[in-house]
């Protein structure tokens, strides 16, 4: 009521307020005699302005007829000011506020709260109804074109509006327009009944397939909320820009009411539906499976999906165990076709300390093809975590970590051809970790025996522990904050032996650093990590060399615009980590 009083300019005047002030403090007051003074030098400054003479004291002096409009108000014979005047009032509230003033005033204010402002009056209620207010909030709150009724001229690009009925035998097919008649559809609908109500599903997204895990970008694209899913370039073309695959859209088929549609399979859009499970959680099924079946079978699917998947044919693969690892997948992921379930992920917060900017990069993992990771740095270390996975190694699992307080210096080129040479200088790093790890679990050990015994020896043992811990902390120290200037590029050549997807890779780096990698079985069996080397060649590609394995891996950075998808702060971005390991243990 008090918000609704101000804005309507109900409650007590000025005038009233100063009687109940001088009703409590009395007659003669000094506040009433401060304000009686405060309106005498407004009436003697009016009297200035319009030129009135007065006597030297400065008190107008001219009766009501020869006073001078200033404003809302005028001077009397007492030099006060003039309330009932012939001029235009000064506004006493908001409501009193010229109407295209109301407008912009409205259209600065979040659309979540313009419904409670509608409540307030029928004068802010019939303004809400301007157009200009709710094209505003779609484009700074969304991202929305900027012209509605210009968009249904123009139209957009064809793969936002229009879907391509293929046939995968001839690989032709026609367009076919799958638009509604937006001619008496308005911004305000479009706010209130699709962007408002689904902007939770805005932002990134990992489907739950298993193993394999995916990365999903929910945004608003033209008059459509529509769910990309990302998929990594064909192996082995790393720095290759991501393929996108639309599986499901949202848009307003009629007035008033948002439409769910699957996009999956190559018949066109049919009818679909999204669940919000819970916060950060929600789930979409197809209700037209039939849509997603070919008229040649599984045989045929297989095939479509195998070139949309790898770009090329089965025969094409010669590697037996690359054929095993493709087939598995097929059948595994053909079971989510019709439900999926999909938790949200943020980007990692950048720090100036960082090494390089943190963010998503696609890698080479051998027989299991192109990859997408997390980067995100973690005061001393850089760890990168799959957002997809294999059924080696799932999505979700820390699949680098990388110590940035043991950089490596790399021998000459000679020498660096040599596997055995950096797997000297990197198993000896390895070695010195693990020997301060023993250390550390020593020390701990001593110092609580040496309290449950009560002897004097725990000072000791505390000692010896913080003088380790102590010496660690000086050489733990990010490469990054040595130096504002980058480092000079240094000659880079990899192993004789070591295998490598892409032979086209940097030929000089800027750092490299001691780190493990997480190896395992199939079906995640017998994890362990494994010492490696961790090598920087700019500020969007880098490369692990795995020793155990004489393999190679190449990462480069994903360059897509991604909306609404970095995170708060850095405890819910270590919070999501967390979920996610969780959920593929």
């Amino acid at each position: 009521m008090a918000v609704c009083a101000r804005l309507c300019g109900v409650g007590q005047s000025r005038r009233c307020r100063r009687r109940q002030r001088h009703n409590q403090q009395g007659q003669g007051s000094d506040s009433d005699m401060d304000d009686e003074e405060g309106e005498r030098i407004v009436g003697q400054r009016q009297g200035d302005v319009c030129g009135g003479d007065g006597p030297e004291s400065g008190v107008a002096t001219a009766g009501p007829s020869d006073a001078c409009e200033y404003g809302s108000g005028a001077v009397n014979r007492g030099g006060f000011l003039n309330r009932t005047t012939t001029g235009p009032p000064h506004p006493q509230s908001l409501a009193e506020l010229p109407p295209e003033l109301l407008v912009e005033i409205f259209s600065l204010l979040p659309g979540t709260v313009l419904p409670n402002v509608a409540l307030v009056c029928k004068k802010f209620r019939q303004i809400l109804n301007t157009e200009t207010i709710w094209r505003r909030r779609c484009i700074e709150e969304f991202g929305m074109k900027e012209d509605l009724r210009k968009m249904e001229v123009g139209g957009v690009s064809s793969q936002d509006l229009y879907v391509k009925r293929v046939n995968p035998r001839v690989k032709s097919g026609r367009f076919m327009k799958l638009l509604p008649d937006y001619e008496h559809m308005d911004y305000r609908d479009v706010y209130t009944h699709l962007l408002h109500p689904y902007r939770h599903i805005l932002g990134l997204w990992q489907p739950d397939i298993g193993p394999y895990g995916g990365l999903l970008n929910v945004v608003v694209d033209g008059l459509f909320i529509i769910g990309w899913m990302y998929l990594p370039p064909h192996d082995p073309r790393v720095e290759d820009p991501m393929r996108k695959r639309p599986l499901f859209r949202i848009h307003m088929w009629e007035s008033k009411k948002a439409t769910v549609e699957c996009m999956y399979g190559h018949k066109g859009p049919h009818k679909g539906d999204i669940q919000t499970v819970k916060k950060d959680e929600f789930s979409t099924k197809c209700n037209q499976t039939d849509h997603h079946r070919m008229p040649g079978g599984r045989q045929e699917e297989f095939r479509t999906w195998l070139e949309e998947e790898w770009g090329r044919t089965l025969e094409e693969i010669f590697h037996e165990h690359m054929q095993e690892l493709i087939l598995m997948k097929f059948i595994y992921t053909s079971q989510y076709d019709n439900c999926l379930t999909y938790r949200r992920i943020y980007l990692p917060p950048a720090m100036p300390s960082d090494l390089l900017q943190p963010g998503l990069f696609k890698g080479t993992y051998g027989s299991h093809g192109l990859e997408i990771v997390m980067l995100s740095f973690h005061g001393t270390s850089t760890r990168a975590t799959k957002l997809t996975g294999d059924p080696n190694v799932p999505a979700g699992q820390l699949t680098l970590d990388v110590d940035l307080s043991r950089p490596v210096v790399l021998p000459d080129l000679e020498h660096q051809r040599q596997i055995e040479e950096l797997s000297r200088l990197v198993l000896g790093v390895h070695e010195e970790v693990q020997r301060e790890v023993e250390q550390r679990a020593k020390g701990t050990s001593d110092t609580v025996s040496s309290v449950a015994e009560g002897g004097c020896g725990g000072a000791t043992g505390a000692d010896g522990l913080e003088v380790d811990h102590g010496t660690c902390s000086d050489s733990c120290q990010p490469g990054p904050s040595s130096s504002t200037n980058p480092p000079e590029a240094q000659p880079f050549v990899l192993p004789l032996g070591v295998m490598a997807r892409n032979e086209v890779y940097p030929r000089t780096c800027r750092k490299c650093f001691y780190g493990t990698g997480l190896i395992a079985g199939h079906g995640f069996t017998s994890p362990e990590r494994t010492p490696g080397l961790f090598v920087l060649f700019d500020e969007d590609r880098f490369g692990f060399i795995w020793l155990e394995l004489k393999s190679f891996s190449l990462y480069s950075r994903l360059t897509d615009h991604l909306a609404h998808a970095h995170a708060p702060n850095m405890e819910r971005f270590e919070a999501m980590l967390h979920n996610m390991q969780s959920w593929t243990s």
